[in-house]
C-alpha cells in the first residue's frame, strides 16, 4: 500500500472511529441530529456508533478492509438524511455555522471517495512486455 493511500486509510480510521466514539460521549446531541420522521433516535445513534467503531477498526485488517470501506460506504450513505435534515433545519443548531452545514453535504462526497479509494483491493501490475 502506497503512502498517500496509507494516509487516506488513516484519515478514514480517524474520522469513523472518533465519530463513533462521540456517539456514546455525545448521545443526547447525536439525538438532536436524527430526524423526527424516523424512529427510536438513541437506538439508531448507538447502533450507528457501533458500526461506525467497527468500521474503523474492519478497515485496520487486510482481511476485512474491503467489506469494511462497503459497510463504511452504506453507513456514510444511511446518514446522509440526518445531514440534510441539519441543513434544511439550521435554526435547530445555532452553534453549527450556516456555511459548515452547507459544505457537509460536499465533503460527505468526498469522505465517500475516501473510503472507497483506500479499501479497495491494490491493481495488480501488469506483465511487463518482453
Amino acid at each position: 500500500m502506497g503512502l498517500a493511500r496509507l494516509l487516506v486509510l488513516g484519515f478514514v480510521f480517524l474520522w469513523f472511529f472518533a465519530g463513533g466514539l462521540a456517539h456514546f460521549v455525545f448521545t443526547d446531541l447525536e439525538m438532536k441530529i436524527v430526524p423526527p420522521w424516523l424512529p427510536a433516535p438513541r437506538l439508531l445513534v448507538l447502533a450507528s456508533g457501533v458500526f461506525e467503531l467497527l468500521g474503523a477498526v474492519g478497515i485496520l485488517f487486510p482481511r476485512t478492509r474491503r467489506a469494511a470501506g462497503w459497510c463504511l460506504i452504506l453507513l456514510t450513505v444511511a446518514v446522509t438524511p440526518a445531514n440534510v435534515y441539519m441543513l434544511q433545519h439550521a435554526d435547530l443548531f445555532p452553534t453549527i455555522p450556516y456555511w459548515a452545514l452547507v459544505i457537509r453535504l460536499p465533503l460527505q462526497v468526498v469522505l465517500l471517495a475516501c473510503i472507497w479509494w483506500s479499501t479497495r483491493p491494490p491493481l495488480k501490475a501488469l506483465p511487463m512486455d518482453q
